[in-house]
């Protein structure tokens, strides 16, 4: 089973994110799962969700405690949250950042992408609140590559609540510009 734990903002969109990839895992072939954990339900407060992927049946029902990969829709929650808190030995941290993933000592894979001047060129949010999710689903899947970039496009079209085409444009444009740090 892969476990996968978005960190993000109450508005940036975690939650929705998890249900796009957990859909296109399906496209994929495996069984999948998500489901958001609200702490303080409101916006702009640190929120997770959460996506399972296996290729059988799954019957686990709780939240994810040992993810084997880690997604963070705002970095400035690196200083609030552990977000490597349970990450499994060799997982992968995906960041939406404009930093470079050496500029993390995580002790983990690390792969960045600047997923709010993408979200932003695709005129997804606002400035002041940047739609983050589906570029940063696009980083992941150039990072994990359990999950292809056309089937996290086909279900951003199917599942996005609005731009459904900008959203799935801002995931290519993500995928291609995701900097993996163990890469050279």
């Amino acid at each position: 089973m892969f476990e996968i734990r978005f960190h993000g903002r109450g508005g940036q969109g975690a939650v929705t994110a998890a249900n796009i990839l957990a859909m296109a895992a399906f496209k994929e072939g495996y069984y999948a799962q998500s489901f958001p954990f609200f702490g303080v339900e409101r916006r702009g407060a640190p929120v997770q969700a959460f996506t399972r992927l296996d290729e059988k049946p799954i019957d686990v029902r709780m939240n994810v405690y040992s993810p084997d990969a880690v997604i963070v829709l705002d970095p400035f929650l690196l200083d609030v949250v552990n977000v490597t808190e349970g990450l499994k030995e060799g997982g992968t941290i995906v960041i939406n950042t404009s930093k470079k993933p050496s500029d993390y000592d995580f002790g983990y894979k690390v792969a960045t992408v600047d997923a709010t001047s993408i979200a932003l060129a695709h005129k997804l949010g606002s400035s002041a609140s940047p739609i983050v999710n589906t570029a940063i689903l696009g980083a992941y899947s150039k990072a994990i590559k359990n999950v292809g970039i056309d089937n996290i496009m086909l279900a951003i079209k199917e599942r996005a609540p609005a731009k459904k085409e900008e959203n799935a444009m801002a995931a290519r444009e993500a995928y291609e510009k995701t900097i993996l740090g163990w890469e050279k």
